[in-house]
């Protein structure tokens, strides 16, 4: 068998055969020289162009489901980006080249600064560029587009990378798994994939060439083969041969697995002795709202609100955030959203706020300390967030927090924008609680000075493994270094739950640890009260609960507090599985 590992983006597994999708290979572009008299016409056909595309993606927006149009909204403020518009324009009175020759230009170089950028967020918008401008020179080039909406057969689709509004067109019935290689779980292509159930594996490098190769291959009088994606782990397996019949048996099983879980959904997360346990779901765009529900949860207890920063590289404005979080309260029917304030900084930059360039971004101006550096921009959110509480039951989280200061001054602009909403007339939340994270280890020390201001507590536990042990989980020459297990990890956990009871407020847990079956004993001993994760992982982890007891929960912790090492540790949890 040929297997390639890359990057899991949704889950789920499929077995078709493969369909090569070549749609990004580049265009030919026609490069010549034009009289300056000729600039305006030129110059027009480009406008024309542009509002063929506006026109186009208006109605590819209307005809979208709505939490679709985020991803077409933004393409439509890129394409009438003013700085993109200038460039061209600029490039056109100085080249005096053909208006297709100069587009192609502009927007590859604005890609290419994009991709090389160490920025993840820059990367991902790349492809949304590309996407624009790949539109316009189809206009030009009076080309047809080629479309993923006439395929005939199931199959698994592979391709270099999929442009955003190729997902929206393409035959969701048909296409069982997507392989691509580029791509990473914040991609607006990975999104899509997730929104409409498709397994997806990006990131792989290689992926086309090797399809390719098989297809020479078949041509030359090789049966064609069947491949195989798994959503959940990151594989894609070719030569399948003789274990073709293992793994249909396999796909059948997960299918049949995927039933089972889906009947927990419906099942209180309860222990043996009748602890029940709250599970709550993080999801990033409100589309995932009613996912969770699907699956069983609870709640929110994470709503990243970074999207709605991110997706058009503007400050989000009021009304828009006001929309979507009201989109979330009314698919939670009465249930609790949290919704954290925004983390950008980091590995998730705001573009167009100007300054220099972090050489530490993850030591540096991210989170609450972003939002603290711009309160018109903060208080805009959160007057946002007052307002849609009138509607359901939400709270307020406030990430990276590191003393109480900075959580005083952040709830002293929360005050600030409650008086604005009374000042406009707007009905707000006026009580609404507010609760911060716990992901930096002095935060973890202090937990019992930040419980006197603090509603609730959550533990963000891949910073607080960042942090704590001093390790880049993005580096893959120390990231084996990120244990979850490590001894002060731990501690730092059990001190904040520790804290917020002698309090008298709940911990929560909304990192990556909370769906990892592997800990759920072992947290549940600690006494975390509530678990937020991936909404798929719900099921799984609800199982977990209702087979075991506080009783023997509580022991195991006592024998995890005792190991000296991440690898005891996991060897007492191995233990207590068996």
């Amino acid at each position: 068998m040929k297997i390639l590992m890359g990057i899991p983006v949704s889950g789920g597994v499929a077995l078709a055969q493969f369909f090569i999708y070549t749609e990004d290979i580049p265009l030919d572009i026609p490069r010549f020289r034009i009289q300056e008299e000729t600039v305006q016409a030129e110059w027009s056909r480009f406008c024309s162009a542009v509002e063929t595309a506006r026109v186009e993606l208006e109605d590819a927006r209307n005809d979208s489901l709505k939490e679709n149009r985020e991803i077409l909204d933004a393409h439509l403020l890129m394409l009438e980006d003013p700085v993109f518009h200038k460039q061209v324009r600029s490039r056109l009175e100085t080249e005096l080249l053909n208006i297709e020759c100069v587009v192609s230009d502009v927007s590859r170089e604005i890609t290419q600064k994009l991709i090389t950028s160490p920025v993840e967020y820059f990367r991902e918008r790349a492809v949304d560029i590309a996407d624009v401008a790949r539109r316009i020179l189809h206009i030009l080039l009076s080309l047809k587009k080629a479309s993923l909406a006439d395929l005939a057969e199931d199959v698994v689709v592979i391709a270099r990378d999929i442009l955003p509004s190729d997902m929206l067109a393409m035959n969701k019935e048909r296409v069982k798994g997507i392989a691509l290689d580029a791509g990473s779980k914040t991609s607006h292509t990975a999104i899509l994939a997730k929104a409409f159930g498709i397994p997806a594996v990006m990131g792989l490098s290689r992926v086309t060439r090797e399809a390719l190769n098989r297809q020479k291959a078949e041509k030359a009088g090789e049966n064609s083969e069947l491949v195989f994606v798994n959503g959940e782990t990151g594989e894609v397996v070719f030569d399948l041969n003789e274990k073709i019949a293992i793994y249909k048996t396999f796909v059948r099983n997960f299918r049949n697995y995927r039933q089972t879980m889906e009947l927990m959904a419906n099942l209180p997360a309860e222990t043996l002795d009748g602890c029940r346990i709250t599970l709550n779901a993080n999801i990033e765009i409100p589309y995932e709202a009613e996912q969770a529900l699907s699956y069983g949860a609870e709640g929110i207890g994470l709503y990243r609100s970074e999207f709605l920063f991110l997706t058009s590289g503007q400050p989000a404005e009021e009304e828009a955030q006001f929309s979507a979080y009201c989109t979330v309260i009314n698919a939670m029917k009465g249930k609790p959203v949290t919704i954290r304030t925004v983390d950008i900084g980091g590995d998730k930059i705001f573009p167009n706020m100007g300054g220099a360039v972090e050489k530490n971004p993850l030591l540096g101006a991210r989170a609450i300390r972003f939002s603290l550096a711009f309160p018109e921009i903060f208080k805009t959110q959160l007057r946002a967030i007052l307002r849609a509480g009138v509607f359901g039951d939400v709270r307020i989280m406030f990430p990276m927090v590191s003393c109480a200061v900075e959580l005083e001054r952040a709830l002293s602009f929360l005050e600030e924008a409650k008086h604005q909403c009374r000042k406009k007339g707007h009905p707000f939340a006026e009580n609404i609680p507010v609760g911060c994270m716990i992901e930096i280890p002095a935060a973890a020390e202090i937990a019992d000075i930040l419980a006197e201001k603090a509603a609730f507590f959550s533990i963000g536990t891949n910073d607080l493994i960042q942090y704590s042990l001093a390790v880049d989980r993005n580096n893959e020459l120390v990231n084996y270094l990120a244990q979850p297990f490590h001894p002060g990890v731990l501690r730092f956990i059990k001190k904040t739950i520790d804290a917020a009871h002698c309090a008298g407020i709940k911990a929560a847990m909304c990192g990556e640890l909370a769906g990892d079956a592997s800990a759920t004993a072992l947290l549940l001993g600690m006494g975390l009260d509530e678990f937020s994760m991936t909404a798929s992982s719900i099921p799984r982890i609800k199982k977990i609960i209702r087979t075991v007891s506080m009783k023997d929960c509580r022991i195991l912790a006592e024998r995890v507090r005792q190991c000296k090492s991440a690898q005891e540790v996991k060897n007492v949890l191995e233990e207590h599985k068996a």
